[in-house]
């Protein structure tokens, strides 16, 4: 994440030498100088002024998880067919009366959810209390034309989803295209205005638009107020991201990117805290949103981005940023850094690339390009819908769904830390490989597992998710390093976007657990299987300078020819 490259110019003194013939003649010397350099040797990789930026962007960062509350207002409730011949006239009653199975028929886990017996209509009524079985006829069954909910915390009970699975987890799904849609939209924003702008506009999106969607008259009204906060919120992550790595020195980006992925894990743990605390679903969606308008203050409290301000030639601004930061630090910057990191080259050569072929004709012509853009979207979609489907699928390991939630997204900080000691040490190929089959096997395991071992089941569970967290850390960096240069914003993006299928499919797994409780997870064990060997097919990348181009790109790997 290096700024862009800017040059130093450096005018020397004449040369006595050169002055036979009556001429004076000048050297110039152009030297370029990057942001970096000024971080390592004069600002400070990591100072009080970095510290301060990152902890307060770590606030927005914790609540940019807030847009996951569907997984809790929209979440699955325990039901059955309302039996009005036994006194059952509203959606809130005893869910399994001792009277349940003269009404109801039996199903794989308890009693049918979405069928009952026909009625007799013989013109008696039973009670709540007193329900004889001559009421019903056991050979005939129909379905539910009404529901009887265990709880009413969820926009389930709220707008009677009974036995709409798909519709019910549908809002995950639209949560999911909500945050592809907005990478277009946030980097354009971004771009033109700043990332001081890109934030606050961002947070108080997802602040107003989850707030009105606490008001929801009916399910639609909720449905599309999901897509359209994540279509216009969900780059707050990625624009506190920026506040938090670029000011950092190189040493310190892969440790600062570790804590922004725990702060995010942090907010879905305060998620689960206060969907339990605060049960009711509005009063729930209410209570995180409404802090989250504080964030507006963060106009004032932190500086532009100097990396937007130097590609802008916003040149003063950039000025009075990099001297607050060089008095923060206790530092100090020179005039001539300061020039050097300003200065536009003049006569840049902007048909160097004019005669060079598309991309789409260079990944075709190169068979080693070609494999990796077939294989490192795989590693995408599987690591996000392993990552987003066990995060979901925790609110049904057992009746305690909001801790088996916070357990879930905890197990991810330890993930994220152990990458970063182990990825300079092993390797990016092992590391990534490991956890793939890691998750995999735990997720495979667990299928297995008797239902009544609930500790050992939630425990391998955890080692899952523990597992695809090492992956998410790791995979940024081994794609970066796979691609060269002129084409790794282009693919790596590529490689994002598709990989926001898997997200866009987690929200519907739990739904098949109503056909065998172990799809989902088989299906996470799958994937991982396939992502990991996908793995191994490409080199090594640690101790390889990233390459800049196609020819250092196809290199990586191959033993030098003596």
């Amino acid at each position: 994440m290096s700024g862009d490259p800017t040059s130093e110019t450096v005018n020397s003194q004449p040369d006595s030498k050169m002055e036979s013939s009556g001429e004076r003649k000048f050297s110039t010397v152009e030297k370029r100088l990057d942001l970096d350099d000024i971080l390592t040797n004069e600002l400070g990789q990591f100072g009080c002024f970095q510290l301060r930026n990152i902890l307060l962007v770590a606030v927005p960062i914790a609540m940019s998880a807030f847009m996951s509350e569907f997984i809790f207002s929209a979440a699955a409730i325990p039901h059955r067919c309302r039996i009005p011949e036994c006194g059952e006239d509203g959606k809130l009653h005893e869910i399994e009366p001792e009277w349940i199975g003269k009404a109801i028929p039996e199903a794989n886990s308890g009693y049918s959810r979405c069928e009952r017996y026909a009625p007799t209509n013989i013109g008696i009524n039973g009670s709540l209390d007193y329900c004889p079985a001559n009421l019903f006829d056991t050979a005939e069954t129909i379905s539910c034309d009404g529901f009887v909910y265990a709880r009413d915390n969820s926009v389930v009970y709220e707008f009677d989803l009974g036995c709409q699975d798909f519709l019910r987890a549908f809002a995950g799904t639209l949560n999911s295209i909500g945050t592809l849609l907005v990478l277009p939209i946030t980097g354009f924003f971004s771009d033109r205005f700043g990332r001081r702008w890109a934030l606050v506009i961002s947070v108080f999106n997802l602040a107003l638009i989850g707030l009105i969607r606490a008001f929801s008259v009916n399910y639609p009204m909720y449905l599309a107020l999901q897509i359209l906060q994540t279509t216009l919120g969900a780059g707050t992550f990625s624009s506190a991201y920026i506040f938090a790595a670029e000011l950092v020195g190189p040493k310190y980006r892969v440790m600062t990117s570790a804590f922004s992925s725990s702060m995010f894990s942090v907010g879905q743990v305060i998620l689960g805290g206060v969907a339990w605390l605060v049960q009711p679903w509005r009063y729930m969606i209410m209570a995180l949103h409404i802090p989250c308008f504080l964030i507006i203050s963060y106009y004032w409290l932190l500086p532009e981005s100097i990396r937007w301000l130097l590609s802008k030639n916003k040149n003063e601004e950039a000025r009075k940023v990099l001297e607050n930061v060089a008095r923060v630090n206790k530092k100090s910057i020179s005039e001539k850094s300061i020039q050097a990191l300003m200065f536009t080259p003049e006569g840049t050569d902007n048909n160097t690339n004019a005669d060079k072929p598309g991309l789409i004709k260079q990944i075709i012509s190169s068979p080693v390009l070609l494999r990796r853009v077939c294989t490192t979207p795989i590693w995408w979609i599987t690591t996000t819908f392993v990552y987003y489907g066990l995060s979901i699928n925790s609110t049904g390991l057992s009746d305690s769904i909001y801790l088996q939630y916070i357990l879930t997204c905890a197990i991810e900080i330890p993930g994220y830390f152990t990458a970063v000691l182990v990825l300079d040490r092993i390797g990016r190929k092992i590391t990534l490989s490991s956890g793939f089959f890691f998750s995999a096997a735990c997720n495979i395991a667990f299928v297995f597992i008797p239902s009544d071992l609930s500790v050992l089941r939630l425990i391998i569970f955890l080692l899952g998710k523990f597992g695809i967290s090492v992956v998410m850390t790791s995979l940024y960096l081994f794609t970066s390093e796979l691609y060269p240069t002129e084409y790794r914003h282009s693919l790596l993006a590529f490689s994002s976007m598709v990989g926001r299928l898997g997200s866009i499919t987690a929200p519907l797994t739990p739904v098949l657990v109503n056909y065998w409780h172990g799809i989902p997870s088989m299906m996470f064990g799958a994937m991982g299987i396939l992502a990991g060997l996908l793995v191994l097919t490409q080199p090594e990348t640690l101790g390889t300078t990233m390459p800049d181009t196609l020819a250092e790109a196809e290199a990586i790997g191959r033993k030098p020819t003596v």
